[in-house]
């Protein structure tokens, strides 16, 4: 029964994504410069020599409630952003659309959670998920010094809402991030990412 419940839920919530990604990964990162929800306005041109992860987010998600019910997500941000890489939340949802919330109530949303992203960028149009081809929340990027695209996916290797698959899932960000950060070549650069559908126009 919970396999059922849980397969029915991913096919009404999440976008079945090629692994074919808008973007190659090794090439050069797009440049954006989008506003936080504290007002001040964010360049990606500003942290070239720091590792940054992008992560596609909507709390009303199923998915992304998986990660930051069991604090995972919140683990992942502190862990990194006190090694020195940023950490940008993107919300991409259009106004109307689920996870559109104004910036004071993303900052309450937030707060509630005990998330410690470095901030949170609003896409309120869309352009910058349409730019990375960001398909789902979450939607993963890791972004290395040189400005390089090095993972782009999933944030895990277990498709499902449960946060009792967190435990026994393979990490792609934390993996990605620590090969890299050790000098090493990252071993998987690409998944299919998994989750709710970007609210797009």
């Amino acid at each position: 029964m919970r396999k059922i419940v849980l397969l029915t839920l991913f096919s009404i919530f999440s976008l079945a994504n090629s692994v074919n990604a808008e973007l190659a990964t090794g090439q050069t990162a797009p440049i954006f410069t989008l506003q936080d929800f504290h007002g001040k306005m964010q360049s990606l041109s500003d942290y070239r020599g720091k590792y940054v992860v992008l992560e596609w987010w909507n709390s009303d998600c199923p998915f992304v409630q998986k990660q930051y019910n069991s604090k995972n997500m919140q683990n992942l941000q502190k862990v990194y952003t006190e090694k020195g890489v940023i950490w940008f939340s993107i919300n991409s949802s259009v106004s109307g659309k689920q996870g559109n919330y104004p910036a004071e109530e993303i900052v309450r949303l937030i707060s509630e959670k005990g998330a410690v992203p470095t901030t949170v960028l609003l896409d309120s149009d869309g352009t910058v998920g349409h730019m990375y081809g960001a398909q789902t929340t979450p939607h993963m990027f890791i972004i290395n010094p040189l400005g390089e695209l090095i993972y782009q996916g999933a944030i895990d290797s277990v498709p499902s809402v449960d946060p009792a698959d967190i435990a026994t899932a393979v990490n792609y960000v934390s993996q990605a991030l620590d090969e890299a950060m050790a000098g090493q070549p990252v071993s998987v650069s690409l998944t299919k990412s998994y989750g709710c559908s970007v609210k797009y126009e």
